[in-house]
């Protein structure tokens, strides 16, 4: 009698360096922006971009910062919570399911994870990007990446990826309970600042390559939710906590942040955001960023301590940070669903 085979669960984050030195984070900027789905322009000009100009400016500045939030013990946030997610998720599947977890860039690596799975033979292999947004150059990356190491197997399981789930209510439920530790009305207003994108990229979903978007999106995208798009999405998201929240339409944003380059970006720009804010005399913002599913540097440094910063020096007096969805438990059964629900 054949021994039924396990199920795999493979979880993949963006990716973090492996320590807060300087040349770890050398290898992760160099790995991450050498990648052609997130610097998106001819391979040459991308190695002289990141290797000649990027990285060698980048790379001690960025440790700097990861140094500020880089815990003794638990080491990478973003890690850290991954693997607890990993845990919880594993304990409540079961021993008929076996989960692993990968960083896109960098360890524990895609390819030793898989490398793992495939001793296992298993019956089938759930692959789960942890964006709750699809874009090309998070979701899109990570899918390519296994594909391109699963060709070498000699034998295939059943393989299916989870695209997005930008409007999972149970998602949408933690974003809200962890919002709610706050008292709303202490606020004058709530900003929802998702992880940017070149305008360009928005584009590329459409095969024919004759989508043109706009700089801050069209009005169909800020509406209505597309399975490519990523700005659509993030909109998408925004109107499920809003709803929840039951926030009015004026007492919201949704804007972008990390910027990278002088290309255009998705906008409003989170920045620019700040500034118009501040004039416009809001002196306490709640912020939410929903394009993570686990506080990292983007949550933990450029929100509360950037930006925070800079929108007190235009007169603001605080920004609180919703926390992402790290361990609690209703995210874990979001991932549950997830995971079981091909």
């Amino acid at each position: 009698m054949f021994k039924k085979a396990k199920k795999g669960i493979l979880l993949v984050q963006l990716g973090t360096p492996d320590s807060s030195s300087t040349p770890d984070v050398r290898r992760y900027l160099n790995e991450f922006l050498m990648d052609g789905r997130v610097m998106d322009i001819p391979y040459w000009s991308r190695l002289l971009l990141v290797k000649g100009i990027i990285v060698p400016k980048r790379a001690p500045k960025s440790a700097a910062t990861y140094a500020t939030i880089w815990d003794s013990q638990k080491g990478s946030p973003l890690l850290y919570y991954s693997k607890i997610q990993q845990e919880m998720l594993q304990k409540e599947l079961g021993e008929e399911y076996h989960v692993e977890l990968a960083m896109r860039y960098q360890n524990p690596s895609i390819e030793s994870a898989l490398k793992k799975m495939e001793g296992m033979f298993l019956e089938s292999i759930r692959v789960i990007p942890l964006f709750p947004q699809y874009a090309s150059a998070t979701t899109g990356s990570v899918i390519d990446k296994v594909m391109e190491i699963m060709r070498t197997w000699q034998y295939f399981p059943e393989v299916s990826f989870v695209n997005s789930f930008c409007e999972d209510d149970l998602v949408v439920a933690t974003f809200t309970e962890h919002a709610l530790k706050y008292n709303l009305e202490d606020f004058d207003h709530v900003l929802f600042s998702y992880h940017g994108l070149p305008v360009r990229q928005l584009g590329k979903v459409d095969p024919s390559g004759e989508l043109q978007c706009n700089d801050d999106g069209c009005a169909t995208c800020k509406v209505e939710t597309n399975a490519f798009c990523y700005l659509s999405q993030c909109y998408g998201t925004t109107r499920a906590i809003v709803k929840k929240l039951g926030l009015k339409a004026d007492q919201y944003t949704v804007c972008f942040q990390s910027r990278l380059g002088k290309t255009p970006w998705i906008q409003p720009y989170t920045s620019d955001t700040l500034h118009d804010l501040a004039k416009k005399g809001v002196k306490k913002l709640l912020v939410f960023s929903p394009a993570f599913v686990a506080d990292c540097i983007e949550t933990l440094d450029e929100i509360q301590v950037e930006y925070a910063n800079e929108f007190k020096a235009l007169g603001g007096e605080q920004v609180a940070m919703v926390e992402s969805l790290n361990d609690n438990p209703k995210w874990i059964q979001a991932l549950k669903r997830l995971a079981v629900n091909n």
